[in-house]
């Protein structure tokens, strides 16, 4: 299993999910890039060709993570690849990241990855099953750049996250950047990656919100 990392971030920032997911019996990998300097542009053919190299039978993506493993996988199909998951994707693309690139002073955050945040992909067709783990507590520095009238994890809005063609998608307790050190997400990552669906309500554990 391939883990991808989001914006502004670097590969050890999944080492805790990485770490829960050892714990469940997955062997688990990181795939580091530079999400401003290098972007989709470099990211994707890069991604590409480690899978080529290196095949992994799943990839799990946080925020742009999920963008950029989505993308890669609809450029060039890998058989390997089975399933999919992202966490706290904005797959439809980010309002957040529409008003940072409208904004002079912060358009940089973005860096090359600028469109690919704001526009999202329009639907999946691929052949890998795709699971979305959403977080709903709104904590987070993208309320600082847009209102989220609906539920969001602070950053992404749950609404999204919600791309058509989806195998699967479940809310966790959890801000934008504590997805990625949740219990409860690394849970429901390991049953997606199982059984390529999420565990039910039911099945959940109650966790503590995650920020």
């Amino acid at each position: 299993m391939l883990l991808v990392h989001g914006l502004l971030n670097a590969s050890w920032w999944l080492l805790p999910l990485a770490l829960r997911l050892r714990k469940q019996g997955f062997a688990t990998e990181l795939f580091d890039y530079s999400s401003v300097w290098e972007g989709p542009e470099l990211a994707l053919p890069r991604l590409r060709r480690r899978l080529l190299e290196q095949p992994s039978d799943a990839l799990v993506g946080h925020s742009l993570g999920g963008l950029i493993a989505l993308s890669a996988l609809q450029q060039a199909e890998h058989p390997r690849v089975q399933r999919v998951v992202c966490l706290g994707s904005p797959l439809l693309g980010s309002a957040a990241a529409r008003t940072l690139a409208s904004r002079r002073w912060a358009k940089p955050m973005l860096g090359r990855s600028a469109a690919l945040l704001q526009q999202g992909i329009p639907h999946w067709a691929g052949a890998a099953a795709v699971g979305v783990v959403a977080g709903d507590l709104p904590r987070g520095l993208g309320r600082l750049f847009a209102r989220f009238d609906d539920t969001s994890d602070g950053t992404v809005a749950v609404a999204e996250t919600r791309l058509p063609g989806l195998a699967d998608h479940c809310t966790v307790r959890a801000s934008h950047s504590g997805l990625v050190v949740s219990p409860d997400v690394a849970r429901q990552t390991a049953h997606f990656l199982r059984h390529g669906r999420f565990a039910a309500s039911s099945e959940r554990t109650n966790q503590p919100a995650v920020v």
